[in-house]
């Protein structure tokens, strides 16, 4: 009994240490300004074209006025810091504390520390006005299906998800549309829309930087939805809806449902 107890207490007291790195993160953050989060892989040497793409995403991005937010390790976060740095802009790396790969790198202003996933993650999707994701692993892969899932549910406000490399990225595209929109149909076709992909930096930039002056839609239009429906959390979220809510959208699916099982 004692031994549960004690460990009781000690997951009561990590939260404290979670709530550390929100604030942390949170104030250092808050005075970046606008900016613009790139993710890639960390095994991309200097020698790579792709690494050198990476500098010019992130030295464009800086004499547009964006901040760069990377992951602050190695390979693509190194590059797109390296050059959002010397070109003078602010260069934020969120690095993580893990057993292998993750070094930070020496191209950062603004360097933050995290133990945890979940709060990093949030600093990634609440203080960036767009996605650069240029080829990487699972940790790429991770946050770019994460940032459609949030912008499909509706959860966050859309913004824009740019994908840097026709040849890494086509054939993952070929199959979303066969498998899951076509044989499957998990997915919308309206859905394909919610990101782009380019092998322009040039091009990446000016999407991001229209969708931040014009407010542009990527995507379907939005339903209308209560103002308590979207408004905004402290983590970047929109608060939604209760599941138990009624709510016509949701009725007329569940109706839909029920008379496709009657017939």
């Amino acid at each position: 009994m004692a031994t549960e107890e004690l460990n009781l207490s000690k997951e009561t007291w990590r939260l404290f240490r979670i709530l550390s790195e929100f604030v942390d993160g949170f104030e250092t953050m808050s005075a970046v300004g606008r900016a613009v989060s790139v993710f890639g892989s960390a095994r991309t040497p200097p020698e790579d074209p792709v690494y050198k793409l990476a500098v010019d995403c992130g030295r464009v991005l800086a004499e547009n006025d964006f901040a760069v937010i990377t992951g602050g390790g190695p390979g693509i976060m190194e590059a797109a810091n390296k050059g959002c740095q010397e070109a003078g802009g602010q260069s934020v790396g969120l690095n993580i504390s893990l057993p292998m790969e993750q070094e930070p790198n020496a191209y950062q202003t603004h360097e933050l520390m995290f133990r945890y996933f979940f709060v990093r993650k949030v600093m990634f999707v609440k203080y960036a006005k767009g996605f650069i994701i240029f080829p990487g692993g699972y940790g790429t892969m991770d946050e770019f299906w994460e940032s459609l899932t949030l912008i499909q549910t509706l959860k966050v406000d859309p913004f824009p998800v740019v994908c840097i490399g026709h040849d890494f990225w086509d054939p993952l595209i070929d199959w979303i549309k066969t498998t899951m929109r076509d044989q499957y149909q998990t997915i919308s076709p309206d859905d394909l829309d919610l990101f782009r992909v380019t092998n322009s930096i040039d091009e990446a930039v000016q999407i991001i930087t229209e969708c931040f002056e014009e407010q542009c839609q990527l995507g379907p239009a939005p339903p209308d939805l209560p103002p308590e429906m979207t408004e905004h959390t402290a983590e970047g979220t929109r608060v939604g809806i209760d599941p138990r809510t009624p709510f016509p959208k949701r009725a007329e699916r569940r109706s839909g449902q029920d008379r496709r099982q009657n017939s």
